[in-house]
């Protein structure tokens, strides 16, 4: 993959009066890279987005895009943006030939290169049997097309899509995901959703925000390297110390999931669980619980998300 960054949030904050929506952000996005925004509900994701494609101003930190500050010099910085936000800005009285020609005339592209970055889009997209029909006429996945094509239409080095498959039915969601898949060979792509699997099928990298805070940045690739690790769930009547368990050959790391309920990650050459259960008995630690459990970005993003990693407790969304 290329290194050169194309997109950098650094210390990136935004308060509404007493309320800060976003908190000390920072993160950066090579070329070619699809990064995976994920959050809950009101955790901050579509603001971020709108702080890093200049529609909305931080109210600390820096962005830039492609080299070029999004405050000091939006022009440069968003000729190099494309943004589809979660409400596309389509116009449903036009047709999808005329509503492109004109996004591309807001990016002030010659008459010489209208057409061939109109009909390039659309071909990309999927649009080329549709370009007579009305916008309002067209199923909701096609309009999200249309919303994509307004975002790639003057060929940015960066496409930030904002919960692009919402509300789409299953063929629609995938043949989107493949869209974004496709468009990632030429473009670097920033990808907020609250799916999971929307970003296990498309991503490279996934960042997890939670109340406004930055609370994982990994590759997808280690995170399914830690997806082979064994992991157990144990319960105890009579639980021991944390070090007792610490102990026991092959354990890795003991996690505490309430008074008498542990989370244990451990090595895959050792019976962890044999032992475990061995030891209970003569120490009389009354094991009546014990279940495999799957190290995946579903349960990292549920740790995270509720504050079992960080020691956090889940905030009301704003």
């Amino acid at each position: 993959m290329n290194s050169e960054t194309l997109v950098d949030v650094k210390s990136v904050c935004r308060d509404y009066g007493g309320f800060r929506a976003v908190d000390d952000i920072s993160f950066s996005v090579r070329r070619g890279e699809v990064l995976g925004f994920l959050g809950p509900n009101g955790a901050g994701k579509s603001t971020t987005m709108r702080i890093i494609c200049g529609v909305l101003a931080a109210t600390r930190g820096t962005v830039a895009i492609a080299g070029h500050d999004i405050v000091e010099k939006p022009t440069l910085a968003k000729r190099h943006l494309g943004f589809l936000p979660e409400l596309p800005p389509l116009y449903p009285d036009t047709g999808v030939d005329d509503y492109l020609y004109y996004c591309a005339g807001l990016r002030r592209m010659g008459k010489a290169r209208l057409k061939n970055a109109v009909d390039n889009a659309k071909q990309r997209c999927g649009l080329d049997s549709v370009g007579h029909r009305l916008i309002g006429n067209l199923s909701k996945g096609y309009q999200q097309r249309v919303g994509i094509a307004q975002a790639i239409v003057h060929s940015p080095a960066v496409i930030v899509l904002d919960e692009p498959t919402t509300g789409l039915d299953p063929n629609q969601i995938i043949e989107i995901r493949q869209l974004i898949r496709e468009l990632s060979e030429d473009h670097s792509v920033i990808l907020s959703t609250h799916i999971l699997p929307e970003v296990q099928s498309t991503c490279d990298r996934v960042l997890i925000i939670n109340n406004g805070r930055l609370v994982l940045d990994e590759a997808l690739t280690e995170l399914r390297r830690g997806e082979n690790r064994h992991c157990i769930s144990i319960a105890l009547h009579q639980p021991p110390l944390i070090e007792e368990l610490e102990i026991i050959d092959g354990v890795r790391e003991v996690t505490p999931l309430d008074r008498h309920r542990f989370r244990m990650v451990y090595s895959g050459d050792t019976d962890v669980p044999g032992t475990l259960a061995r030891t209970a008995v003569e120490q009389g630690w009354e094991l009546f619980e014990l279940i495999p459990q799957a190290d995946s970005l579903e349960q990292t993003f549920v740790q995270l998300t509720r504050g079992e990693f960080m020691g956090q407790t889940e905030q009301p969304s704003s």
